[in-house]
């Protein structure tokens, strides 16, 4: 219907695209996460102790797995079978894996929370603050109404995008109905995914409760929340009827924000939001009796929270740090997601982790860069609109009594001290990438997580448990699963590579890393369809808990708490709007590895904290990479 406002006329910004396809087309008909054998998990747990035990220790731990298969574990598998079976609308693992993140009282801020930076708009002129906080937010609303009004072309994942990424299978599968229509994805190779975090993005925030948080969204809601200097503003960007405020009005707001001279406050209140949860919860329970509740719906309900911050970006590991933490004051850790942008232009985003995983965040970056860039709604010509921002920008005002005083002074002792412990560091390995892996028919990703192992063992002689990350997202309400990297196949190559060269020829190196790369690939692709092991003994564990049993002797073993503590953490990703992404490790003697492989180079970011040298890390995987790069080109390699 032509003249309808959103897609003709004067309102064609108001949406990213129309997809032919509705967005949550195929959402019903989305397979089920299965769950796994109960025998196909205890044989695939086994295979990833075996390279972290000695030979007594797996066979105390291998007794215990076979007790388990045959006891306590069957019973709890197949009451998790029954259970799973009477909740069809769902997966297995969704309510324990938001009990798990919910649960947890430490900080969001470095446990949690990741970001992914922007890759700066080719244009330079446009690497403005002011231009693009403001093209940045106004995509980022197209992209909330294109969402809500189910025109965002829905999430596929293409095996042969020539048959399937077409108009012309567009225009068929609009007819096949809802609740079959994933077959008719399924018979072109193309795989529809799970969008059902996608609602989160948007006013959503995670409250602090004691014991558990709680996840909040109020779609109803049509004002943003900007931070600066630690100051808190907010103003509508949608009107009465639903449409999006003029880019120059958003402008005019912006700019007026970006030429306030308030101080810091003495006690910013973003610092609160940075604290152990159920400490945080105590204290927004004390700002709510001050009188503060207005001014805190306005935080939580906002739209998303854009943080203006008042320095330029000197190198990537200042990048890093600011979008990994940056200065608590002028963030809100808990919004679904922070989109920060600095002084000179540099974005980035910071999200909270227990609404979503990294595919709904990155759909969203790579939409708001495409159309930021290629369609920005402002340009350095641009004039603001004429509008009184004085009447319509809020300054929230925050009454605090001295115990929230204290509160806010302690949180910013406690973060200070975290933030001063924790180091980033990164490379980029010239000498080759995805392509020339390719070529020589390894896998981009198994030679990447080969390096990291070749490098641990190298600077601290030892194979150690290690965690990537998968998307199960091909499944309705499919969260992640653990790939396990570290194996027998790594161990051994490592091996040779760090201890034996002379004692091995190029061509059998060369065997050793096709070996790591096929089992690294079967491990993917296991994960990726949910025939991964963590996840489905990680709900065995928590039924047995909610059921008040005793924890079976299986999950007291030293094992499998070690297997659990994992030193080397790891998660990739590459995409054309982001420059890096990273994370803080997930336990103190750790590293947090986000890494990318492109076409003709390899990215690694780690963090770690004192108990880890990250920088002698990156120098080792550095190492480990020429190494395997040179025996896969044939080359001689010296130790």
């Amino acid at each position: 219907a032509p003249g309808r406002r959103g897609y003709s006329g004067a309102g064609a910004a108001e949406f990213l695209h129309r997809s032919i396809v509705p967005t949550m087309h195929y959402q019903k008909s989305l397979p089920r996460l299965p769950v796994p054998k109960l025998e196909d998990t205890i044989t695939r747990y086994l295979n990833a102790q075996k390279p972290l035990l000695n030979d007594d220790q797996f066979r105390k731990t291998e007794e215990l797995a076979h007790a388990f298969e045959k006891g306590i574990g069957r019973e709890l598998h197949e009451q998790l079978v029954a259970q799973d079976n009477q909740n069809k609308h769902t997966s297995y693992i969704t309510g324990p894996w938001f009990d798990m993140y919910l649960k947890a009282r430490e900080p969001v801020v470095l446990n949690f929370n990741a970001f992914m930076s922007f890759n700066p708009d080719p244009k330079a002129e446009y690497n403005d603050q002011l231009i693009r906080a403001t093209n940045m937010t106004v995509s980022a609303i197209r992209f909330m109404k294109t969402f809500r009004a189910g025109y965002l072309e829905p999430e596929v994942f293409h095996l042969n995008p020539k048959k399937s990424d077409t108009e012309l299978f567009k225009r068929i599968i609009r007819f096949v109905p809802s609740s079959i229509s994933w077959f008719g994805a399924y018979m072109v190779n193309a795989y529809p995914l799970d969008m059902s975090q996608y609602f989160r993005l948007f006013n959503s925030t995670r409250l602090p409760k004691l014991n558990r948080d709680e996840l909040y969204t109020d779609e109803k809601a049509k004002h943003l929340l900007v931070l600066r200097n630690g100051n808190f503003y907010v103003f509508d960007v949608i009107d009465r009827d639903g449409n999006m405020l003029e880019p120059s009005e958003i402008q005019a707001h912006l700019k007026y924000i970006l030429s306030d001279n308030s101080l810091v406050p003495a006690f910013p209140l973003g610092y609160l939001t940075s604290e152990n949860r159920d400490t945080w919860a105590l204290l927004r329970q004390n700002l709510l009796e001050n009188g503060n509740e207005e001014a805190l719906q306005k935080v939580d309900s906002a739209m998303f929270c854009l943080s203006l911050d008042d320095f330029a970006i000197k190198d990537l590991v200042h990048l890093s740090h600011t979008m990994l933490h940056g200065d608590a004051a002028n963030r809100w850790y808990d919004k679904s997601f922070n989109l920060i942008i600095t002084k000179d232009g540099t974005a980035g985003i910071n999200f909270e982790h227990s609404w979503g995983d990294g595919v709904a965040v990155l759909r969203f970056q790579n939409e708001v860069f495409k159309d930021s860039t290629k369609t920005p709604a402002i340009s350095p010509q641009s004039q603001p609109a004429s509008v009184d921002s004085s009447r319509a920008v809020q300054k929230l005002d925050f009454k605090l009594n001295d115990a929230l005083k204290e509160g806010i002074t302690k949180a910013k002792q406690k973060f200070d001290a975290t933030v001063g412990s924790l180091s980033l560091n990164m490379i980029q390995f010239q000498e080759g990438g995805k392509e020339l892996l390719k070529q020589k028919k390894v896998s981009p990703d198994a030679v990447a997580q080969l390096a990291f192992q070749m490098a641990f063992l190298r600077q601290y002689d030892q194979t150690v448990a290690t965690y990537e990350s998968c998307s199960t997202a091909a499944f309705k309400h499919g969260r992640t699963e653990t790939i396990r990297p570290a194996s027998v196949y790594t161990k051994k190559c490592s091996e040779a590579f760090v201890k034996e060269l002379s004692k091995h020829s190029t061509e059998e190196l060369q065997n050793l890393i096709v070996e790591c790369s096929n089992y690294h690939g079967r491990l993917t692709k296991e994960a990726a369809m949910g025939q991964g092991f963590d996840r489905h003994l990680f709900s065995l564990r928590y039924l047995a808990l909610s059921k008040g049993l005793a924890l079976p002797d299986f999950y007291q073993d030293q094992a499998y708490a070690r297997l659990n503590h994992n030193i080397i953490s790891t998660s990739t990703l590459v995409s054309p709007a982001v420059q890096l992404g990273g994370f803080g490790p997930v336990v103190s003697d750790g590293f947090g590895v986000g890494y990318q492989v492109q076409d003709d180079w390899i990215g690694c970011n780690v963090s770690s904290y004192p108990a880890r040298n990250g920088k002698e890390f990156l120098q080792c995987i550095y190492k480990s990479l020429e190494d395997i790069f040179n025996v896969l080109k044939g080359k001689k390699i010296g130790s």
